[in-house]
């Protein structure tokens, strides 16, 4: 345990450093230097990394000429010119020899074998929205870094909020994941914690809106009333009516918004309103659900093609836009999104064209939440097993060889 029981004896001056275009030097390039080079790069730093041999990431950089590779031991003298310099080699003799020139040369200098002998220590580092943040804890990482991920956690959740300001009137379409709260994206967690009023869909994570304030708008768009088709009209016009009475507000979706979430029709009402939108990109469940199922929707040699289907009309429906023919033939991997209630429809016209009888298909309902649950079966099987287990919206099925890898 390295959280200490008094306050620790160390005390170092945290300060931003200006490193860009100045020379800084790191000696190895082992997994230490492949962590710290990032940074240093992002910095602007004209960093010089010096070593006989290279991780494949610290290698890579070198090829893309984001930092310059000596491909030798060090030497007294590297540090010539230098602003900063890392010891993140592997002898802990040639660290020490790195940091006694940066003591003569005052080049402030981490070493990652004994920090307590460089001249500077590296903090616990996260970037947020603009934000860097630095944490120092006296020589004990482990708390430096528990305390750095709280910090980030409150305020990606938006319980600190680091904007004096209040958002800007404007629409954020946000994918709120497959199902569980903590599948959000960072940033959809961040801009969200910021609404004035939020429009949601049934799928989207409920548990979210618990951590709103009271201050804040929810409308369900899962029970505006005048039919599906009428819906969407309604939807659009909350979402511009809001924007316009001078509120940030965010439409929140289940998944992606833009796989079959009809998130592109919002943007285009938004945008023909004059009404400014962004949008954040979400976890579809068509990939994540499988995923967390054991189904892998790719195998290296055994699918090469993974095609989303929307279930929402059947096959012989005159508003189709499948080509199921075409479907039936592939060899790879097949997910239906909304495709529950036509089962048997999709199954059999995939029989019907080429598609084997015994191909595997894996159904997972409510996948990555606490009523998680799936279901094994074939192709010429999968209608009659959903009705026999009672399996309900929402699901995902995933038809191909990869739902039967786990067997």
């Amino acid at each position: 345990m390295d959280t200490p029981a008094n306050p620790p004896a160390e005390h170092h001056y945290l300060a931003g450093l200006d490193l860009a275009g100045r020379r800084v030097v790191v000696v190895g390039a082992g997994t230490v230097a492949q962590r710290r080079l990032p940074r240093l790069v992002g910095a602007g730093a004209a960093v010089e990394v010096i070593a006989p041999e290279a991780t494949p990431a610290v290698e890579a950089l070198a090829d893309a000429g984001e930092i310059t590779w000596t491909r030798r031991g060090y030497r007294d003298g590297d540090l010539d010119g230098a602003w900063y310099a890392v010891a993140a080699a592997s002898p802990d003799e040639v660290n020490a020899a790195v940091g006694a020139e940066a003591e003569r040369r005052r080049v402030f200098c981490v070493r990652s074998d004994r920090a307590v002998s460089g001249s500077a220590v590296t903090p616990a580092v996260a970037e947020h929205d603009g934000l860097l943040l630095g944490v120092l804890a006296g020589g004990f990482p482990r708390r430096s870094v528990a305390v750095r991920d709280a910090l980030l956690e409150a305020l990606q959740s938006g319980v600190v909020d680091e904007h004096a300001d209040a958002p800007a009137p404007g629409v954020v379409l946000v994918g709120g994941g497959p199902g569980a709260p903590d599948l959000i994206t960072v940033r959809g967690r961040r801009l969200l914690a910021k609404a004035d009023l939020v429009v949601t869909d049934h799928l989207a994570p409920r548990e979210l809106l618990e951590e709103l304030g009271p201050h804040v708008e929810v409308v369900d768009a899962s029970k505006i009333p005048y039919g599906r088709a009428a819906n969407q009209d309604v939807i659009n016009r909350t979402l511009i009516d809001g924007v316009r009475a001078g509120r940030f507000v965010v439409r929140l979706k289940g998944g992606d918004p833009y796989v079959f979430g009809r998130g592109f029709e919002e943007l285009l009402a938004c945008a023909e309103a004059g009404v400014p939108v962004t949008v954040v990109p979400g976890i579809t469940s068509a990939f994540s659900v499988p995923a967390v199922a054991d189904v892998p929707v790719t195998h290296r040699g055994v699918a090469h093609e993974v095609v989303v289907v929307s279930g929402h009309v059947a096959p012989d429906d005159e508003r189709s836009l499948v080509d199921w023919p075409s479907l039936a033939r592939l060899r790879g991997t097949l997910v239906l999104l909304m495709a529950v209630q036509r089962i048997e429809s999709f199954a059999e016209v995939l029989i019907e064209h080429g598609r084997p009888a015994d191909t595997p298909v894996a159904v997972v309902q409510e996948g990555t939440t606490a009523t998680q649950r799936s279901l094994r079966t074939t192709l010429d099987r999968v209608g009659a097993d959903v009705r026999e287990q009672g399996v309900q919206p929402p699901a995902v099925v995933v038809i191909g060889p990869v739902a039967g890898l786990k067997d």
